[in-house]
């Protein structure tokens, strides 16, 4: 329903912020990490939503960047996991490390996370790839898609990992051309893909 809210910073709460835009405020609920990189009241600020509606509850939950906003998503999607615990989640673990956990299997990672034990992180891993599997099947049966990066197990890997956080293949391969990442790190290229992909 809401793409974003721009407006006025009014107030930061306790896992929450109000903005006023066009006289109207509104209480979007925010990680802390979030609610902090938007700086002090009285700043003009632009915060991605979600609108998130349920029997017993209407909420806006708002996001520092689209990633997170992504991530978000993902993680309401998986049972067992609400949009409070998806918030907790974002507070510890950021978009591209995430993606790395999942992609990898990485079952400690995700029980670092506060409310996380070991089930629910085996759920997410395994509701998660199977989307990715599923969005692979689509890639590979578009014949428009044409690999312009030479593609290395990590970088695979690291396409992968974008592509759980919604980015299309083909605009991940045409952000990539002409880059080399042969030197660089998984995380590292996961990093990379995502400030090429926001810009």
């Amino acid at each position: 329903m809401f793409a974003y809210i721009k407006g006025i910073l009014i107030e930061k709460g306790n896992g929450y912020v109000v903005i006023e835009a066009n006289g109207i405020g509104y209480k979007i609920f925010m990680s802390n990490i979030s609610s902090f990189a938007l700086g002090e009241d009285g700043n003009q600020v632009k915060v991605y939503t979600h609108y998130h509606v349920r029997e017993d509850d209407i909420s806006l939950y708002g996001f520092s960047t689209k990633e997170e906003l992504k991530m978000f998503e993902l993680l309401i999607g998986v049972s067992g996991v609400g949009a409070k615990s998806a918030i907790s989640m974002l507070s510890v673990i950021s978009p591209s490390d995430f993606a790395l956990a999942v992609i990898s299997n990485n079952i400690n990672s995700l029980k670092k996370i506060p409310g996380i034990g070991v089930k629910t992180a085996q759920r997410i891993i395994l509701e998660l790839q199977d989307k990715l599997k599923n969005e692979n099947m689509i890639a590979e049966s578009n014949n428009e898609v044409v690999s312009v990066v030479k593609i290395t197990p990590e970088l695979e890997e690291a396409f992968s990992a974008l592509q759980i956080l919604g980015y299309n293949r083909r605009d991940i391969e045409k952000a990539f051309n002409g880059k080399n990442t042969e030197e660089m790190k998984l995380e590292e290229i996961i990093k990379l893909g995502l400030k090429l992909l926001s810009s």
